[in-house]
């Protein structure tokens, strides 16, 4: 790979990772499901995966309504290696983050291990395509 596109690459990856933070953060659905390919699958929902993007707007719409007042304390991404072959990359990382299921419980803490795989997008950017946490 070019070097040139690789940190052209990785600069875009980078603004996915900032979205993700910011979209997390705020727990906004439309912020969280764009960060997703149209096809996208994710495995961070409680039941099967979540698969295609009106799938995975509909899952957060509803994780809104059945937990109103969820809030996203912290969350921080440490991303050990990226590996980009053609339109695709697949990320290794460390996910941290503390949340509160509602204003009165106590906050609780995860530290998520996975991977997550990127599709290069027509435009140049970079959306999830499948993300794993354990």
């Amino acid at each position: 790979m070019n070097p040139d596109t690789r940190t052209t690459d990785l600069a875009a990856i980078e603004e996915l990772h900032k979205a993700d933070v910011d979209a997390t953060l705020t727990q906004d659905a439309s912020a969280l499901t764009i960060l997703w390919s149209e096809t996208g699958v994710n495995f961070g929902f409680p039941g099967p995966p979540v698969v295609g993007i009106k799938a995975m707007k509909e899952a957060y719409e509803k994780f809104r309504v059945d937990y109103p007042e969820f809030k996203v304390l912290k969350y921080a991404a440490e991303i050990k290696e990226v590996q980009i072959v053609d339109d695709w990359a697949i990320e290794v990382g460390e996910f941290d983050a503390v949340y509160q299921m509602s204003a009165n419980s106590d906050p609780i803490s995860v530290k998520d291990k996975g991977m997550r795989v990127l599709r290069r997008q027509t435009d140049g950017s970079w959306k999830f395509a499948v993300v794993n946490l354990k």
